[in-house]
């Protein structure tokens, strides 16, 4: 029986993973959740969870109405709090689905606990892939992805010499937008782009998803995950999402993982470990069965954002705190109307060739670069409003 921290209880990956354990009840207990502000959900897992009694939330008052609501419990507020749930729940397993830069510091504090890490931040590794790994070769803790795509690659890697590999490819649907004009783009609204063909996501990931900075992340990730270059990490289009992710070997073989699009499935591969459904590997790998299926080229000049991916994994250093940072407030900008839809590259663009880089950096560098980022973010927004 693994106990299990959950860090973003309430968001589309959090409650899919309750569920998950809810399912698994002889094999999982949910020790502690953090949330956001989305609080109401704490009462009715209290009263379903007898087993869960540490509890994180976003702001105080918050904090203060809760601890005084359920005395006998545990309760924290804010970034620091997050620190203080992860060092003082109980767990063996944490699974992190906070959104954002806001999961980097509770991935690698749960590494340096030497706990299970179940990673649905992608965050974490673009923006500190490096300090992440170097935990993990050094033996503190275990990292399992969440991400569909990962857990993809993961499960067509089972049994194979990473070195016997000639391509990754990392499959996108392609979001709502892969057959419309360029030219179309500057007329985008967020109703526009919250519209994705086949995943039910956050609102967030979502945009990301349709600019393909998603993909761009998730090349990142698949990078620091399989220890593979950059230039051996390809994305591919499946409109249709069937196809989660692909291997070709040095010999002609492709394995593909093929599945529905649920991630409930990536978020149970995680929690037990990434275990193989039978001794060969696991049952929804298929072998060279690549014509079964339509696959279209990524159109690089119609979502640029992806070339990102590559100029980071060559500088390395701050370079993904600051791409993620400066996506981070374009998102969230967009969504609240006071940016168009083709201005996110705009001003991603200024951003990357003007920010302070720095090649050899520690946790505060990353933190510092992640706040002025953010700040010359909002100043270059603020621009493009007057």
């Amino acid at each position: 029986m693994k106990r299990v921290l959950l860090l973003g209880a309430s968001g589309s990956i959090g409650t899919q993973t309750i569920e998950v354990i809810l399912k698994n009840k002889d094999s999982f207990i949910l020790s502690g959740i953090s949330v956001g502000e989305r609080v109401e959900i704490i009462d009715e897992l209290i009263k379903n969870l007898a087993n869960l009694n540490y509890f994180c939330v976003k702001n105080e008052k918050d904090y203060l109405k809760f601890k005084e609501k359920y005395p006998k419990k545990h309760f924290y507020f804010g970034d620091d709090g997050l620190i203080k749930l992860i060092n003082e729940c109980p767990s063996d397993i944490i699974v992190n689905a906070l959104i954002g830069f806001i999961g980097f510091l509770p991935s690698v504090e749960s590494l340096k606990l030497n706990k299970i890490l179940c990673l649905s931040n992608k965050e974490s590794l673009v923006v500190g892939g490096d300090i992440i790994n170097k935990l993990l070769k050094e033996g503190h803790g275990k990292l399992y992805p969440i991400d569909s795509e990962h857990v993809a690659i993961a499960k067509c890697l089972y049994g194979k010499n990473i070195n016997d590999v000639e391509k990754i490819l990392i499959t996108a649907s392609g979001g709502p937008f892969f057959f419309l004009e360029k030219e179309k783009f500057k007329d985008i609204t967020p109703c526009d782009a919250l519209k994705h063909p086949t995943w039910s996501m956050g609102k967030k990931i979502t945009i990301d998803s349709s600019t393909m900075m998603n993909k761009c992340f998730e090349i990142i990730e698949a990078h620091y995950l399989f220890n593979v270059s950059g230039d051996k990490i390809e994305p591919i289009v499946d409109r249709k999402s069937h196809v989660h992710s692909m291997i070709k070997m040095k010999n002609g073989d492709i394995y593909l993982q093929v599945g529905p699009s649920d991630m409930k499935l990536p978020i149970t591969y995680a929690l037990f470990e990434g275990k193989p459904d039978t001794s060969e590997g696991f049952m929804d790998v298929e072998k060279n069965t690549f014509d079964k299926y339509t696959f279209y080229p990524m159109d690089y000049d119609k979502f640029p954002l992806i070339n990102y991916a590559y100029e980071c994994l060559k500088k390395n250093g701050n370079y993904g705190a600051a791409l993620n940072a400066a996506n981070e407030v374009l998102v969230d900008a967009f969504l609240n109307n006071k940016i168009k839809y083709n201005t996110i590259s705009e001003i991603l663009d200024k951003i990357m060739k003007v920010f302070s880089y720095i090649k050899e950096v520690n946790i505060n560098d990353l933190i510092e670069t992640d706040k002025k980022v953010r700040e010359l973010t909002k100043e270059y927004i603020e621009e493009y409003a007057n």
